[in-house]
C-alpha cells in the first residue's frame, strides 16, 4: 500500500504523448475541452462542421502541440468512418475521444417537427454511438483509452421545448454506462460530463430573455453561469491516468444546480 501511495504524482494528470479527438472542438465548450487537453500535453484531432478554425489552431499550437482539423457532418455515418481513418493516418492511434458535438432546436412539444427530432437525435445520440464504437475498436487493440461523453442537466430533468435534446441526453447517460460495462476489460474508461448552464452560443436565446436568465441564475447556488474555462479541469481529469478506476460515471459540473 505504501509503495502505491508513493507512486502517485501530478504526472498522473499529464497527457503527454496522447492523441485526442474532440468533436465540435472549434467553438464554445468544445474549444475549451480541446485547449485544456493541449495544455495537458495531448495532440488534437478536431472535428468541426465549419472551416474557420484559425483561432483554435493558434491556441493549441501556442501550447506546443500538434492539431489537425477534419470537416464533417457527423449525422452522416460515412463521415464518422472517414474521420477515424483520417485520425489514424495522421497520428497512428486514438487515446482519447471527447463526444462534444451536438445541437438543440426549440419548439413547443405539440408543434415539434419530425425533421427537427431526427436532426437532433442523429447528431446528439446516434453519432456518439457509432463514433464511440469505432474508436473503442481501436482502443481495445491498444488495451487503453478514454471516451468522454457530454451529457447535460437534461440527462436528469425534462426541460421544456426541447424533447429530442432531453431524450438524447438521457440516452447519453445510458450509453455511457452500457459502454463502460463492456469496455472496462479492455482497459478503456468511459465517463460523461454534465455541464450546468454555460455561456455559449447554444444558450444565447435563453440569456437574451431577461426573465428566464434571472430565473435560472437565481437557482444556481454559485450565483453565476459557467464559462467554458470552468469545464477544462474535469475533461483533463477524465482523460488522464488519474481517473483510471472511474468508469460509467456522469460528472455534474453545475455550480450546485442539482443539489438545490
Amino acid at each position: 500500500m505504501t509503495s502505491a501511495l508513493n507512486e502517485f504524482s501530478l504526472d498522473f494528470f499529464s497527457l503527454a504523448g496522447k492523441v485526442a479527438i474532440v468533436t465540435g472542438g472549434n467553438t464554445g465548450l468544445g474549444q475549451g475541452y480541446a485547449v485544456a487537453l493541449a495544455k495537458a500535453g495531448a495532440d488534437l484531432f478536431i472535428v468541426t462542421h465549419g472551416t474557420n478554425w484559425e483561432e483554435t489552431k493558434e491556441l493549441i499550437e501556442k501550447e506546443g502541440r500538434r492539431v489537425s482539423f477534419y470537416q464533417a457532418d457527423l449525422s452522416n455515418r460515412e463521415n464518422i468512418k472517414g474521420l477515424v481513418e483520417n485520425c489514424l493516418a495522421t497520428y497512428g492511434k486514438i487515446d482519447i475521444l471527447v463526444n462534444n458535438a451536438g445541437t438543440i432546436r426549440r419548439a413547443p412539444l405539440l408543434e415539434y417537427k419530425e425533421e427537427d427530432w431526427d436532426a437532433v437525435m442523429d447528431l446528439n445520440l446516434n453519432s456518439v454511438y457509432y463514433l464511440s464504437q469505432l474508436a473503442a475498436k481501436v482502443m481495445a487493440e491498444q488495451k487503453s483509452g478514454k471516451i468522454i461523453n457530454i451529457a447535460s442537466m437534461l440527462s436528469y430533468q425534462g426541460g421544456k421545448f426541447v424533447p429530442p435534446y432531453t431524450t438524447s441526453k438521457h440516452g447519453i447517460a445510458g450509453l455511457t454506462k452500457a459502454f463502460a460495462n463492456e469496455l472496462a476489460e479492455y482497459g478503456i474508461q468511459i465517463n460523461a460530463i454534465a455541464p450546468g448552464y454555460v455561456e455559449t452560443k447554444n444558450t444565447a436565446p435563453i440569456r437574451e430573455n431577461p426573465e428566464r436568465l434571472a430565473e435560472i441564475t437565481s437557482r444556481i447556488p454559485a450565483g453565476r453561469w459557467a464559462t467554458p474555462a470552468d469545464l477544462m479541469g474535469v475533461v483533463v481529469f477524465l482523460a488522464s491516468r488519474a481517473s483510471d478506476y472511474m468508469n460509467g460515471h456522469i460528472v455534474a459540473v453545475d455550480g450546485g444546480w442539482l443539489a438545490r
